[in-house]
């Protein structure tokens, strides 16, 4: 990481702080430099900024949001910011135009040494509902490494902070909740890993903490 890289990265993680207040709720896994994929809430293109954020500068730089392509390259300040300030892994979200194979690409990242941010409910939530359902990538990627430790994160305010269509920050505080690690079971098919790790980030929510859960 050069030097512009470097003050971007730290001024990026400053504002967030500042507006964001954030904190980090490392209720189920300790904040240590072990290689994971956490997997978390989708509800703002500021998501993995604020997962970024919260973790300790070591882990920071060893952890790689996965992140749409044709976001991210759209222009030249976005593609600094994700390609070369966040690393970002860019996955082409269009099948038909796509030659990367989106789970070799996580595989290789991982198979580097990083930890990865992904959003398994595959686009952002601007429903009402608490989680969208989640997509396979999850599943396949954990079949693939089966050995990484997969976090949930639930990412709280976030959505409030940057409304939809707002291009000024509301300042509120936001808490990034990391839960206890899964790994997908021998036998465990699709269908039940989904739904066991969806259950799983959605247990950390405020949402949840409200039904009594």
């Amino acid at each position: 990481m050069d030097f512009l890289t470097r003050v971007a990265a730290a001024a990026i993680t400053l504002f967030a702080r500042f507006i964001t207040a954030v904190r980090g709720d490392w209720r189920g896994i300790e904040p240590v430099p072990r290689q994971r994929v956490y997997f978390a809430n989708h509800v703002s293109h500021g998501d993995f900024i604020l997962l970024w954020t919260v973790l300790p500068p070591r882990m920071r730089r060893q952890t790689r949001p996965v992140a749409g392509a044709d976001y991210w390259l759209k222009s030249p300040i976005r593609r600094f910011i994700g390609r070369d300030v966040f690393n970002a892994v860019l996955i082409d979200r269009n099948r038909e135009s796509r030659t990367d194979d989106p789970i070799a690409q996580m595989a290789e990242a991982l198979d580097g040494g990083a930890s990865l941010i992904v959003f398994p409910e595959g686009t952002r939530n601007e429903t009402d509902a608490a989680l969208l359902p989640f997509k396979s990538g999850i599943y396949n990627l954990a079949r693939a490494r089966p050995s990484v430790d997969l976090v949930p994160v639930w990412i709280d305010n976030l959505n409030r902070v940057m409304p939809k269509g707002e291009f000024v920050p509301v300042p509120l505080i936001c808490t990034v909740t990391f839960g206890a690690p899964l790994h997908v079971g021998a036998d465990e098919t699709r269908e039940a890993f989904l739904a066991r790790a969806r259950e799983a980030l959605f247990s950390l929510s405020p949402h949840a903490q409200g039904n009594g859960r």
